[in-house]
């Protein structure tokens, strides 16, 4: 696999649009998006604020471009949503600026310590015998080291209040709730799966997100594109 993390979440959306009929059309969405946003992580800007006016300014032409590719291959409701756009858009620029910034991956908070933003998923890394849980930013891809027992929404600790959930078809990846917020996020576990991509193993268990949904959960943060 090649080492650019683009590149990498590419070749997995490609691999499990394959493997999972279900999931397919979806990650056809998602490699138009990521083949994009590779673009804009390769365009080289300097360093700006994420919310400066410099940076919307530097990203205008990223944008317009986003916006006919969205015209092309997304329904009306996505292709017209600004902030949406907006976010895809960011979303590469911030990655590239926190993995230059070295963020601390042992900040114990429920936002991302680069950027302030909500978690969109967790992720299970072997350590020991085990595995130690990160939160993985919805903006940045920053991970940070968060305890297994606790709800990033409310702070819930109670074992009894944090059921977790898993299906047979997604063996690595399982649904993580809150019964005193009714949150949800799902969790790639690594130590059952070292070749999972977490944002992109992530979107191909939307089935999970319908599950989760019907039970009345409602989810942390939507992912990158939308779900």
């Amino acid at each position: 696999m090649s080492s650019s993390p683009w590149d990498r979440r590419i070749e997995r959306a490609e691999e499990l649009a394959a493997a999972i009929p279900a999931a397919a059309e979806l990650l056809r969405f998602y490699l138009e998006v990521a083949r994009f946003q590779r673009s804009v992580a390769q365009a080289a800007l300097p360093s700006m604020a994420l919310d400066s006016p410099e940076l919307e300014r530097a990203l205008r032409p990223h944008y317009e471009r986003l916006v006919c590719l969205m015209q092309r291959i997304a329904p009306p409701e996505a292709a017209g949503d600004e902030a949406f756009l907006h976010h895809l858009t960011v979303q590469p620029y911030a990655e590239q600026q926190a993995r230059s910034a070295a963020t601390s991956r042992t900040a114990v908070q429920p936002l991302c310590p680069y950027c302030g933003e909500n978690p969109v998923a967790a992720v299970l890394r072997p350590e020991g015998e085990g595995g130690k849980r990160f939160l993985l930013c919805s903006l940045c891809a920053t991970e940070w080291e968060f305890r297994r027992l606790l709800c990033p929404r409310c702070g819930e600790e109670d074992p009894v209040k944090l059921p977790v959930f898993t299906a047979e078809q997604f063996p690595h990846v399982r649904v993580e709730a809150c019964e005193s917020c009714l949150t949800y996020m799902k969790a790639v576990d690594l130590t059952r799966n070292g070749m999972a991509v977490p944002e992109v193993d992530e979107l191909a268990a939307v089935a999970l997100d319908l599950w989760a949904r019907e039970q009345g959960y409602t989810k942390l943060q939507i992912n990158v594109i939308g779900m």
